[in-house]
């Protein structure tokens, strides 16, 4: 047999920890690995295949798309393409999109409109973005410096000047940034997934809002790992009441293939020209195929299924030997546990169940329409291998 780890150790740069799969095939919830050994997959590629993997209807829609044109430049229209931002602006009340490759990218184009409105409506000096700490925002060095966790820092200064961290949860904090600092946005996560599936509390964020609005500050949401579905509503910010100016996406719009989209609101959405912002394979025809057959079905009946599962999910594993804490919403759960997580996620693969990990908490992110025995399958097995 194909000795593949020691193929990708010789030939692979050596920027991931990967756990000891060699992945083959998948279906629906299932992984296959090159053995025939099968695994409930809870972890969903972190967030992108919302339907599971091979799901019919977008793998349908990938290959009619397929068939017919594989990409053009963005010099031309291309039907997919506009069907996705209108079904994305009709679904949000957002106006306009940009479509790029990833989440990273989607931010990049957040902070981006931001400057660019800031500095047409107030002035160059006005440049200043404020984030959260224990934020992720993406790997470029201009999305690593909007990222609120140091250690992500250390290795490739001097990064892109310009971004303000503040503690998560303390307004007081973030309004006397914004009074020391001329601000041009605020970019934050309404779940803090890389930083321990940690939600912020409705008050603050509805006190940022409030706060951005007052003093006509960029409001960006960035829905990369919460967004189209994950938590329970299309967007996590639409828990909250709140309405963004920005809202940045990716992972589950295209449901395994890169597509990255950042919803520009009304106060933004003619702040980028010709010629400002571009992406060679943003909006690929293939790639809003198949985020069209995932984005239509996220309909109110869908949601709630998830809610449901969520529901299921907290009734398996709240109060469970070794559980301290149960944190996140919809199908974006974080698990405290009594053990190091590395041991859970250990025992629980060795049992067919596949999970990840953010910071010291078990992190569970199974496709949206997993079958429910599956699913309580697979609790039972962390509820196992969480036992002390």
């Amino acid at each position: 047999m194909t000795d593949w780890k020691q193929l990708d150790q010789q030939y692979v740069a050596g920027t991931y920890a990967r756990f000891p799969l060699t992945l083959v095939r998948g279906e629906g919830a299932m992984a296959y690995d090159d053995r025939g050994r099968g695994y409930i997959d809870l972890g969903s590629g972190i967030a992108v295949t919302a339907f599971g993997y091979c799901d019919p209807l977008w793998k349908a829609a990938v290959e009619k798309q397929l068939g017919l044109l594989q990409h053009t430049s963005n010099l031309y229209y291309t039907q997919p393409c506009i069907e996705l931002a209108r079904l994305l602006c009709e679904k949000t009340g957002m106006k306009k999109v940009f479509f790029s490759n990833s989440g990273a990218e989607a931010n990049e184009c957040a902070i981006k409109a931001a400057r660019k409105y800031a500095a047409e409506t107030k002035g160059a000096e006005y440049f200043h973005i404020i984030t959260l700490e224990n934020s992720f925002h993406g790997r470029t060095l201009t999305t690593l410096a909007a990222t609120g966790q140091d250690h992500y820092h250390e290795l490739f200064q001097p990064l892109t000047p310009g971004f303000v961290h503040t503690p998560a949860g303390d307004f007081a904090a973030l309004e006397q940034a914004v009074k020391k600092h001329k601000t041009a946005g605020i970019l934050l996560e309404c779940i803090q997934g890389e930083g321990g599936v940690i939600p912020l509390e409705p008050e603050f964020l509805e006190k940022t809002a409030a706060l951005a609005k007052e003093q006509d500050i960029v409001l960006m949401v960035d829905e990369v790992q919460t967004g189209n579905g994950r938590t329970g509503r299309l967007y996590s910010y639409m828990h909250y009441g709140i309405r963004p100016d920005v809202v940045s996406t990716a992972k589950g719009l295209g449901g395994g293939l890169p597509l990255g989209a950042t919803l520009l609101g009304e106060k933004v959405q003619s702040v980028l020209g010709p010629g400002d912002h571009g992406s060679t394979f943003g909006g690929n025809p293939v790639c809003c195929a198949g985020a069209l057959s995932i984005l239509s079905r996220l309909d109110a009946d869908f949601l709630n299924q998830v809610l449901e599962k969520e529901t299921m999910i907290r009734a398996a594993l709240e109060g469970a030997e070794g559980v301290e804490a149960v944190t996140g919403k919809g199908l974006m759960i974080g698990v405290k546990t009594r053990k190091p997580v590395a041991q859970v996620i250990a025992a629980c693969r060795e049992q067919g169940v596949l999970c990840l990990s953010a910071k010291d908490r078990l992190r569970l992110l199974p496709p949206l329409n997993i079958p429910g025995e599956l699913l309580q399958t697979a609790l039972d097995v962390i509820r196992e291998a969480c036992k002390d």
